[in-house]
């Protein structure tokens, strides 16, 4: 305590100097309008820069928070969507069946994601008792990003697009010729449209979008845009090269979409395939 009292006494003079600049200043803004002004304006924005700044990384810390309300506000309003974008088969349809939507969505957040595989996997922040199922199909604003594979109580791990052993259906938007996503393991950024037959007019800058024929997807989720097009070894197919509108690199929230009625058209199937066993 004496070594401070000794240093703010070696100090006086500057100190006393200090003070009366500070007095100096003040009578000088106090009684002078033009200086008056000028000096509070500067506090003002000194002080609201100061503000902004705060703002701004309090902003930054919240931004996670605010990206899931967002996320599920946008899960929301797609099964509204998708209720108003209902195709009756027939005029007559009850007001139950109108309001019912083939497909439920909800909003996650990635939390682990691989790329450098050739079978890559995500995992995302919601699980089964969120009412996360295996099977869903996971999807972004830009394209499709993959589909469930197990879960957990409060976790979910997905197939990534980046995955070799994965096949989406899907079709030429302009042409309406069907065939499937498969990622041929090299290019994060491509991936091979399969099965696409010769005779097809394929043509660079053509949308690829999922089919809605495998009941994991709604028709017409971007997948990518054809960016190759030759004549396959095979000589009844296309080798057409897709360049995937989902960025993996930058994936952060995605959405999960459930077929309702998918248990109905698995019985469906099964009952098919053994009616056709006799």
């Amino acid at each position: 305590m004496l070594r401070i009292l000794q240093f703010l006494y070696n100090l006086r003079s500057f100190l006393l100097f200090i003070l009366l600049e500070v007095i100096a200043i003040w009578l000088l803004v106090a009684n002078n309008s033009p200086q008056g002004a000028a000096f509070f304006n500067s506090s003002n924005a000194l002080v609201g820069s100061i503000l902004e700044t705060q703002s701004n990384v309090s902003d930054f810390f919240s931004l996670a928070e605010a990206n899931d309300a967002l996320v599920v506000e946008n899960s929301r309003l797609m099964e509204q969507l998708s209720i108003l974008k209902l195709e009756p088969d027939s005029v007559e349809v009850s007001l139950d069946s109108a309001l019912s939507s083939q497909f439920e969505f909800m909003g996650a957040r990635v939390i682990s994601n691989s790329l450098r595989y050739t079978q890559n996997h995500m995992t995302l922040n919601k699980g089964r008792k969120q009412g996360v199922k295996p099977g869903m199909g996971i999807f972004n604003e830009s394209g499709v990003v993959g589909r469930v594979k197990t879960v957990s109580d409060n976790y979910a791990v997905g197939i990534s697009l980046l995955n070799n052993d994965l096949l989406i259906s899907s079709i030429i938007k302009s042409t309406g010729d069907f065939g499937s996503i498969n990622w041929n393991g090299e290019d994060s950024q491509k991936a091979k449209m399969l099965y696409v037959p010769r005779h097809v007019q394929a043509q660079v800058g053509d949308t690829v979008v999922t089919s809605g024929y495998s009941a994991v997807f709604p028709r017409n989720l971007k997948i990518g845009v054809i960016s190759n097009v030759v004549q396959s070894s095979d000589p009844n197919y296309l080798d057409i090269e897709v360049t995937l509108t989902a960025d993996f690199s930058k994936i952060s929230y995605v959405y999960l979409v459930e077929n309702t009625q998918i248990d109905e058209l698995d019985s469906l199937y099964q009952q098919s395939e053994l009616t056709n066993e006799f």
